[in-house]
């Protein structure tokens, strides 16, 4: 019968499971330094994973290119058509601008209520305890700046009007102020073009009152609301937001819109002042409360 330390790979194969069970144990020890047969094999094992991924990386890479290459045409066919879109509308707008000036020949007018004088101007102060109620800018009466001047924001968004105006500063009263006088005639874009009258700002959810709108009216969320120019402070047209929700006012004879504004009213850096120039009404003859 054969001796087992006669059998050699059996012995090899003991001693090496001893050695590698040795191994294992004292890798997993708490040690601050690695040995260099762990170096090594880590090495190895880098190399190796360097030469095999380069090519999966490679032909990942030409994938994502080629997908990249697909949305980078998709985006522009998209951008082409919108590009043929604007061209139509700047067609149509000049066409219009043509036939408004056409119509305004013919009746033998000046001006419109849609012309207005622009300044840019910048905020240069905020009172934190009215902070939705006004604004301070740095341009005033040396530049042409007047009490009851419409101001927009830097992307033509009605945030309000020029409350007060001193030689080199003025101070603008913001739409959510919610003082009884701060009105705007509006009007929203439905088929019936109904106006009302934006008196008054809902803290809670953001939203402007728009106040005295026609029961009948078709108003739906999401039709904008804009300036009517029927008032004597704001050019028409001046875009002041989207319609959010509507509801009956308290005695159900016309309808409280609640509109969000599209300038942002907290955050205010640049802003621009705009003057109406066409002919309003004698202010003796007019309602208390600029519109």
């Amino acid at each position: 019968m054969p001796s087992f330390f006669s059998n050699k790979k059996l012995i090899v194969l003991l001693v090496s499971i001893i050695i590698l069970v040795a191994l294992i144990g004292y890798s997993l020890s708490d040690r601050q330094q690695e040995t260099w047969a762990e170096r090594f094999v880590q090495d190895a094992v880098g190399w190796v994973q360097s030469i095999v991924m380069r090519p999966a990386h490679f032909a990942a890479g030409f994938f994502e290119n080629v997908s990249e290459l697909r949305n980078i045409y998709e985006e522009n066919q998209v951008l082409k058509s919108r590009l043929e879109e604007y061209a139509e509308l700047s067609v149509e707008r000049n066409v219009l601008q043509e036939e408004n000036e056409s119509l305004r020949e013919m009746l033998d007018l000046d001006e419109s209520l849609s012309s207005f004088q622009m300044w840019n101007a910048i905020v240069i102060h905020r009172n934190p305890d009215r902070w939705s109620e006004y604004i301070g800018i740095n341009i005033g009466s040396q530049n042409g700046i007047d009490e009851n001047m419409a101001v927009v924001s830097s992307d033509g968004y009605l945030i309000g009007k020029v409350q007060q105006a001193s030689e080199l500063s003025s101070r603008v009263q913001l739409l959510s102020d919610t003082d009884r006088t701060n009105r705007v005639s509006a009007r929203i874009d439905n088929e019936q073009g109904s106006v009302g009258f934006i008196e008054g700002y809902d803290e809670e959810s953001g939203l402007l009152i728009l106040r005295k709108v026609d029961m009948d009216a078709e108003v739906e969320a999401g039709q904008l609301v804009t300036t009517s120019g029927l008032g004597t402070v704001y050019p028409r047209g001046i875009i002041i937001g989207e319609v959010e929700m509507v509801e009956p006012d308290e005695y159900g004879l016309t309808q409280n819109v609640y509109v969000k504004p599209k300038a942002n009213l907290h955050s205010l850096d640049y802003v621009v002042v705009v003057e109406r120039l066409s002919t309003s009404m004698d202010p003796e003859l007019i309602e208390e409360g600029a519109l």
